[in-house]
């Protein structure tokens, strides 16, 4: 079975893996204060802490920005269920705007449309690799003292009007999953633009544990101590993971060619074919493209999938609207909610890409797709 998403490692990345294996390190080591320094660079030079997964950036972000019981966070349905869970698991309630009919980016009017001013933050999530328009919606968290906070699970290594992902929103989520546009098995990266955010953030996912003297609140207890002022949880990346990120970092802009690449030829197979929409690329973005959203029209998508899936070629599709997930559902979130969503739902198919995706691959997707909608 082709997949449609894969990891690249290469013996260089192995290399790096096993030379943490033989020295002193395996977690909170050097290899992890590299690793949070390159991501900051690639960043646009805001504080980084890593950790353990896409969803615990999430969780590390919103309760450094303080989310909690009687805040609102205001997010797009179309997305992982963990961009508005982790907002729930900390007592917010998640308020859902529409998309973009074109990009399945969230929709700034719509936000407009639903913010109240217990509004706490307006998180965003980079579709399929593009960035979200944050100059608009800056603006409008602004307006009512929220934050935004940009979900960049799909867009590590992109820019929006030159500047990167890490610098377009008060804080940014960054996922390394082996899927993602670089990987460290699992892990993570929180990015914030704010210091004491980004402190909270480092304290929330090292076990709440203080270390500065001149914040202690106990008093003489000798050279060993440390304290913890705030709840916090076990988060961190290991030095192993952040080894091979390091790694990968390196082969980043490989990456997002050969992304490119296949990206642009599956736009030249498809361009006006009957029954299927080719992704819309929004100005001023250069993506770093994490999926191929091909839109399957006339109710046929399901039947495309299975024949596809048939013939060896792992699609997949991204993503069920959140509050149709039955967690949310049971709370009273109603279909027909954001009808964009669910119109980009019922045609999305993320066909296979990633960098070691050879063109006859990508020709054999193109040519068994095209039999199929005929």
């Amino acid at each position: 079975m082709l997949p449609y998403g894969r990891q690249s490692i290469s013996e260089q990345d192995i290399e790096a893996v096993t030379a943490v294996l033989r020295g002193d390190w395996l977690t909170t080591g050097p290899a992890v204060t590299a690793f949070e320094n390159a991501i900051s660079e690639l960043a646009g030079g805001h504080r980084a802490v890593s950790c353990t997964s896409g969803t615990a950036a999430l969780h590390i972000a919103y309760a450094a920005l303080g989310v909690g019981p009687g805040d609102e966070i205001v997010t797009t349905p179309m997305t992982f269920v963990a961009t508005a869970s982790c907002a729930a698991i900390l007592g917010a309630t998640v308020v859902f705007a529409d998309v973009d009919e074109d990009t399945a980016l969230i929709d700034p009017a719509a936000v407009e449309a639903v913010m109240t001013e217990r509004t706490k933050v307006i998180a965003a999530v980079d579709y399929a690799g593009q960035a979200a328009e944050y100059d608009v919606l800056q603006p409008l968290a602004d307006r009512v003292g929220a934050r935004t906070l940009a979900d960049a699970a799909h867009s590590v290594g992109g820019t929006a009007d030159g500047r990167p992902v890490g610098d377009l929103a008060d804080v940014t989520t960054m996922s390394f999953f082996p899927t993602k546009n670089l990987t460290t098995g699992e892990g993570g990266a929180v990015v914030c633009k704010d210091l004491a955010i980004a402190q909270r953030a480092h304290e929330f996912h090292f076990i709440g544990l203080v270390r500065d003297p001149s914040r202690f609140e106990l008093a003489d207890e000798g050279p060993w101590h440390q304290e913890v002022h705030e709840y916090g949880v076990n988060y961190r990346l290991t030095d192993l993971g952040a080894a091979l990120g390091l790694s990968q970092l390196t082969r980043m802009a490989e990456f997002k060619r050969r992304r490119a690449e296949i990206t642009a030829r599956y736009n030249a197979a498809f361009a006006g074919v009957d029954g299927l929409r080719t992704p819309v690329q929004r100005d001023g973005v250069d993506p770093m493209w994490h999926l191929y959203p091909i839109r399957i029209l006339g109710g046929r998508r399901r039947e495309v999938f299975e024949g596809l899936r048939a013939a060896g070629i792992g699609v997949q599709v991204n993503y069920i609207p959140v509050y149709w997930h039955p967690v949310f559902a049971r709370q009273g979130y109603k279909r027909g909610l954001c009808p964009n969503a669910e119109q980009f739902y019922a045609e999305e198919l993320s066909l296979p890409l990633f960098p070691d995706l050879t063109d006859s691959d990508a020709d054999r997707v193109i040519e068994t797709l095209l039999r199929l909608v005929g």
